[in-house]
């Protein structure tokens, strides 16, 4: 990782906000106002929630702050519960696109389960339609481009549909297949069919691997399921030995990950949340990146984890002593491992990201 040097443009909460940045995992139902979770609940009816006060709702999601994974999901029943119309798709949609747009993102992968958005009787196919109108009128003219991952639940049986659903809507706005939920007792080789649906067609794969569950994933889902990415990773480190001379040793698993250059969708605020480190210094990001491993920063569940883009980079910027040319690194390293296509990845990369970060780093 290049080693931090003096910055010409002050790094403060502003000029980080400003920064150009690229997000590739963030949870559509992860990511709601609060105020749009009372105004959808009011408009279809849902009774569920805790409390209709917006301030006090956002103090009632960040109760899924508990070190416990398992508690910590139990908090999107609510916002799933109101994302069950096209027209509460749409809006979720939208304001995700502004809301990232708003901290500098300029380019944004959002992943969402389809399946889970059916109970009011949209087709499949229908709820991924009002997402992508949703993402289009969100991004209009606000300097981001919003592409879609459609996300399997591996507890359940639907994840071969979701892998053609994805496929079907991949010149739409989708651009590749994810499987997320309970890791332990659900690996990925159970929806081997889905994956190699998704090979032959020539489409793109991440798989949430290696967050709650240790190396046994990472590797079914790099070698068997043919992942491009893998959605946290964190758990890499188990195959990363520091002896008590500072030398590190890389297992085979974790040497395969780096030449690869399979990138880690790593979200640090969100694992501290869910209890893989304490505080953002223990995070594993910090030595990941020092090995030069294609790490990149992510918010995971903007609402849960009451985190932007901008916090995770202040973040990350007081914990290691990041300047512009490691944030620069990080962005480009996202935008490397996008799954759009080349010449739109070059474009920003070259166009938009180098440009912005040679202006703040620029004696």
């Amino acid at each position: 990782m290049p080693s931090p040097s003096a910055d010409p443009v002050a790094i403060d909460r502003e000029s980080l906000r400003l920064a150009p940045k690229v997000v590739l995992h963030d949870h559509l139902d992860g990511g709601l106002r609060p105020v749009t979770v009372i105004e959808l609940a009011d408009e279809h009816g849902y009774d569920m929630l805790p409390c209709h006060d917006p301030g006090e709702l956002a103090a009632w999601f960040d109760r899924g702050r508990s070190g416990d994974l398992p508690r910590y999901l139990a908090a999107f029943e609510h916002t799933v519960g109101v994302m069950q119309h096209a027209d509460a798709l749409h809006r979720v949609a939208r304001e995700a696109a502004e809301d990232l747009a708003a901290e500098g993102v300029v380019y944004a992968e959002i992943r969402f389960a389809p399946e889970l958005h059916i109970e009011a009787g949209l087709s499949m196919d229908e709820v991924v339609e009002a997402v992508l109108d949703g993402f289009r009128a969100g991004s209009a003219g606000g300097g981001i481009t919003v592409r879609a991952l459609l996300t399997a639940m591996r507890t359940n049986a639907r994840s071969l549909q979701i892998a053609e659903l994805a496929v079907r809507h991949r010149d739409r706005g989708v651009v590749g297949f994810d499987i997320a939920g309970k890791e332990a007792g659900f690996p990925p080789t159970h929806h081997l069919d889905a994956f190699q649906r998704v090979m032959r067609e020539n489409f793109h794969i991440t798989i949430h691997a290696g967050e709650a569950f240790g190396l046994p994933s990472i590797w079914e889902a790099v070698q068997f399921c043919g992942a491009e990415r893998l959605g946290h990773g964190v758990r890499i480190v188990d195959d990363i030995t520091v002896r008590a001379d500072g030398e590190v040793e890389l297992g085979d698993l974790a040497h395969f990950v780096r030449d690869r250059r399979i990138a880690l969708e790593m979200c640090p605020t969100s694992n501290l949340h869910t209890g893989v480190a304490s505080t953002i210094a223990d995070h594993p990001i910090g030595m990941l990146a020092d090995l030069r491993f294609r790490v990149t920063v992510n918010t995971d569940n903007r609402l849960m984890s009451n985190v932007t883009m901008t916090d995770e980079f202040v973040n990350v910027h007081e914990a290691f002593g990041w300047g512009w040319s490691e944030l620069r690194w990080i962005t480009v390293n996202a935008m490397k491992s996008a799954f759009v296509h080349f010449d739109e990845r070059l474009h920003l990369i070259e166009d938009v990201i180098k440009p912005h970060y040679a202006k703040l780093s620029a004696v």
